[in-house]
């Protein structure tokens, strides 16, 4: 038997136009039983990048094919990448052959490395209620008369808009470069794409500004809410703050919810008027009565996909603000200038109510795959026994 062990080099996250570099390594296992005579042989071996797409049949609509004749039902010795798959392969690279006719001795091993950039257009890894975009590193290897093996190393593609034109050239180098070390000129320019895109989304992410908005229902002014940005990056916090002390109306709760959208597009849709899929990610809930001024702090999961559009499916953010409100004044407890006892002051039994919501969009970019690297699901290796 010979094992196969792919492990991704930089870890499984990647931006769209970044190159991936997979170490491959296939070994004859050395064992009591092992002689000469027990050298194993491999065909060939080939490697490529897949993107699968699967709809929700609830809620996405695709456009009808035609029937296709499935080649690897019939013959287990045709290389078919997506071979048990579910949906359809909405991306696929030209497979590299990494060898023909290879021969290791018992204990012996070869690794090969395999390198491929991900399509700048690419469309970002998704799993959310109506689609999900998918991406697997597929590895086929074949003995002689033998079925196609394949080993599959998913990963997680993250999207940067605007690299395809990026604010400065690409030969310009953002930051400094070391005189002293000599670099390879595909690690340069992929390096030189990571900085390119950091460098972008730091911009866009660091600008503040104070935004205010007055809080009010029918019957006059809750209060206000400020927030100091509206872009962010996955793996930041969302910070704002409520002023309550100039409302007219009391304010008993509220709660803030950081909330994604999906939203088909309407000629993919199922039904006509398809409401948007929600997904709720993190959630703050304060009681406010005689509250003047307060806060809530929401982090973004590095785990989360940022805001993103393709021809089928679109994924925009923002704050759910939901209010309880009182209809009549509630009285402070009042406590004497020269009181020497505790006070305890209890609650009305009893409070007529009222409730409204409001919802804020916001924009979540991506950020450094290094950083979402850390947090991510996929083990960035796998491997297979032949």
């Amino acid at each position: 038997m010979i094992e196969v062990v792919a492990t991704l080099s930089r870890g499984p996250v990647f931006l769209a136009g970044e190159t991936l570099e997979c170490l491959i390594t296939f070994t004859n296992p050395l064992s009591h039983r092992s002689t000469s005579a027990s050298s194993e042989m491999l065909a060939w071996a080939s490697a490529q990048i897949l993107c699968q797409f699967h709809g929700s049949e609830n809620r996405v609509a695709l456009p009808s094919e035609g029937p296709k004749q499935d080649v690897q039902a019939k013959s287990d010795t045709v290389l078919v990448p997506n071979r048990g798959e579910r949906g359809h392969c909405m991306l696929s690279t030209p497979p590299k052959i990494l060898f023909c006719d290879l021969r290791l001795d018992p204990g012996e091993s070869k690794s090969y490395s395999y390198c491929e950039t991900v399509p700048l257009d690419a469309p970002p890894t998704f799993r959310g209620q109506s689609v999900k975009y998918v991406y697997k590193l597929t590895i086929g290897c074949q003995r002689v008369n033998s079925p196609i093996k394949l080993l599959r190393v998913p990963f997680r593609v993250l999207v940067v808009h605007g690299l395809e034109d990026p604010p400065f050239p690409r030969d310009e180098v953002v930051a400094p470069s070391n005189p002293f070390l000599e670099e390879e000129e595909g690690v340069k320019k992929d390096s030189r794409l990571l900085e390119i895109a950091t460098e972008m989304l730091m911009m866009t992410t660091s600008r503040r500004s104070q935004h205010l908005f007055n809080i009010t229902n029918v019957r006059g002014k809750v209060g206000k809410f400020c927030i100091f940005k509206m872009v962010y990056r996955i793996g930041e916090d969302i910070v704002g703050t409520f002023d309550f002390s100039e409302g007219d109306i009391p304010c008993l709760q509220f709660s803030v919810s950081l909330q994604s959208e999906e939203h088909v597009e309407e000629q993919y849709q199922r039904r006509p008027g398809q409401p948007a899929s929600l997904t709720a990610h993190t959630r703050h809930q304060e009681s406010c009565l005689h509250t003047a001024a307060t806060h809530f702090c929401l982090p973004i999961p590095l785990s989360a996909t940022p805001g993103f559009n393709t021809d089928i499916v679109s994924l925009r953010w923002r704050l759910h603000f939901e209010f309880v409100t009182a209809r009549d004044p509630v009285e402070p407890p009042t406590v004497p200038e020269n009181q020497s006892e505790v006070i305890t002051w209890t609650g009305a039994d009893h409070i007529d109510v009222d409730t409204f919501s409001w919802d804020l969009p916001i924009k979540v970019l991506p950020t450094n795959p290094v950083l979402a690297s850390y947090v991510t699901q996929f083990p960035g290796s796998n491997s297979i026994t032949i």
